[in-house]
């Protein structure tokens, strides 16, 4: 994966940029929902998902949009980590690259198997399963779903 480059606080975000990481967020939701299949996308996702190639295309095109070179590192009292290193590009640039290799690291690993959307009402994301029953994010997520049914019984009761 890339590495962030360390900007020392001389970079700050524009709306430009902001709208950049959006417009990346939009296309890997729309992976993340792809990937899940034939499992339902997140409910927040469900109605307004860009097409698979699109997102693929816009994906593809962050990544790339910084060169990056293999840079080996090893800390004293450590074992060596190796990562690649931004090779040019703006700091603007480099944010989105990082997010979008992580992205395509993840939808082309082993974890990919594993994703499922969240169906707790009001929840919006995707997690990896860890373990046979679970079915949502995180147990507050568990406990929104079980209450929301308890009252829809007893509402209707």
């Amino acid at each position: 994966l890339l590495s962030p480059v360390p900007t020392d606080g001389a970079w700050a975000a524009d709306g430009a940029d902001l709208a950049a990481v959006r417009s990346l967020r939009a296309a890997a939701r729309a992976l993340l929902a792809h990937a899940v299949r034939p499992g339902e996308p997140s409910p927040a996702d469900a109605g307004r998902l860009i097409p698979v190639e699109v997102a693929l295309a816009r994906l593809n095109e962050v990544a790339a949009a910084v060169p990056a070179v293999p840079r080996l590192e090893w800390p004293p009292d450590g074992e060596p980590v190796a990562h690649d290193h931004p090779a040019g590009g703006t700091a603007a640039d480099v944010l989105p690259a990082v997010l979008a290799r992580a992205v395509i690291g993840f939808l082309a690993g082993p974890d990919r198997t594993a994703l499922r959307a969240c169906h707790a009402p009001r929840c919006v994301r995707y997690f990896v399963k860890e373990h046979p029953r679970q079915e949502w994010c995180k147990p507050s997520c568990g406990n929104r779903a079980r209450v929301a049914r308890h009252h829809e019984r007893h509402r209707t009761s």
